[in-house]
This record gives C-alpha cells, structure tokens and sequence, in this order.
C-alpha cells in the first residue's frame, strides 16, 4: 500500500482548518447556547424551588389562618353560648320579678275586693239593722222604749268618771245648756219624766234643753261642750262598726 504524504498532509490541514471553523463558528455558539439553556434551566429550576417554598409557606399561612378561625370561631360560639346563658338568666329573673310582682298585685286586688265586699256587707248589715230596729220600734209603745233607754242612760250618768261629771255639772255655772237628745220628740210629760230621771242621776237640777235626732233611731243622748253620754242605737251600731273594722285591722296585720 502506497501511502500520499502530501495528500495525507493536505487533508490533515483540511480536518485541523474544518476543526478549528467548527470551533470558531459553531461548537462556541452551541456552547454558549447549552451554557445559556443551562443557566435558564438551572433559574427556572429556582425559580419553582422557590415557588415551591412560597407555596409551601402560604399553606402554613392558611393552615395558620385556618387554625385561627376555627379557634376565634370555638370562642365566638363559647361567648354566644355564655352570652345565652346570661340573657335566658336574665329573662328567668325577670320573669320571676313579674310573677312575684302579678302574685302581690293579685293578692292586693284580692284584699281589696274582700275589705270591699266587708265593708259592704258590713253597710248592709247596718242597714239591716236600722230597718229591724225600726220595725221593733213600730210594735212597741214608745214610752216602753223611752224608759228603757233611760234608765240605761241614768246608770251611765252615776258611773261618769269625775272630770266628765263636772264638764255636765259646771254647765249650770256657765250658763251652758245641756241637750238631752231623743229619735222623736217628747211630750210634755215625757220631758218632765226625763228631767226628774236625770236630776236623780246626777244629783242636782240641771239646765237642758231637748230636741229629736231621727239618726239616733231610738234611745237617748246627753251632749255638753266637752262630754257626751250616748244609749241609742245609732250609737250601739257606731261600736259594732268600729269593733268590726278593729277585728279587721287585727286580721290585715
């Protein structure tokens, strides 16, 4: 085999010149480009490690956030509850107070109705007597009444404690008349027999003067300036009203 140094020369010249125009023209701007890529690779490449880690810390925000609401919300609801509890607290209360307050009113307005209805039955009462007390009358002669009356009226006089006493006794020395009060008027001889009853009673003669009071109903009364001495019905009826009404108050407290 012959071998063509020149040839051989020529061609090695050809491939070093080829080599060297690649190197020049194409493998430095190939590499320059795979470097290029290489640095957007290696960026890219760090920019989604770094979007990784964004994400990966705005997951921990939300689960942070998430964590939050629900505990604001377990508060939230822990205060409703607390909140609730205080307002149906305060609406027992208040409904309590109501009730109390409904009870005393209805136990007044009851007390009331029921002294009201006394009250009127004890009226009625009154009146119920003043009418029986008027038919009695009607049936019994009137000078039986007078001198039951009076009699019952002499036996308050001598039992008058000294002071009441003198008020009647010192209207002679005043110039003071005494009036001896009837339910009708007296005649004459019932005025004379009065006058001698009482004069017997207080054991002096006494100025008097007479006049009739339908409201005493029957008996007798005697008024001066400062004492009375009463024996009538109105006057008996005046003491069960009065005992009555004490009874009452008795009761209340």
């Amino acid at each position: 085999m012959h071998i063509n140094w020149w040839t051989l020369a020529f061609q090695t010249v050809n491939v070093l010149v080829l080599i060297w125009i690649l190197g020049r023209f194409f493998f430095r701007p190939v590499a320059d480009i795979v470097v290029k890529r290489q640095e957007d690779a290696n960026k890219l490449l760090a920019d989604a490690a770094a979007a990784r880690h964004e994400a990966a810390d705005a997951r921990a925000d939300v689960d942070k956030i998430r964590t939050e609401i629900g505990s604001e919300r377990d508060k939230l609801i822990t205060e409703a509850q607390k909140s609730a509890q205080i307002e149906k607290a305060n609406l027992l209360a208040q409904a309590s107070q109501e009730i109390a307050k409904l009870r005393s009113e209805a136990k007044t307005a009851i007390a009331q109705d029921q002294i009201a209805a006394e009250q009127a039955i004890i009226a009625r009462a009154g009146e119920l007597s003043v009418e029986i007390a008027q038919r009695l009358l009607r049936r019994l002669p009137s000078e039986i009444t007078l001198s039951a009356f009076l009699d019952g009226l002499c036996q308050e006089v001598r039992v008058l404690p000294s002071e009441a006493r003198k008020s009647f006794t010192s209207a002679m020395a005043a110039d003071h008349a005494i009036e001896v009060v009837t339910a009708e008027p007296l005649s004459k001889e019932q005025t004379g027999h009065v006058r001698e009853a009482l004069k017997t009673a207080f054991g002096s003669e006494l100025p008097f003067e007479f006049r009739a009071d339908a409201a005493l109903i029957a008996g007798i009364e005697l008024h001066s300036h400062h004492a009375v001495v009463r024996n009538s019905w109105r006057a008996d009826l005046d003491r069960i009203r009065e005992e009555l009404g004490r009874d009452e108050h008795s009761r209340k407290s």
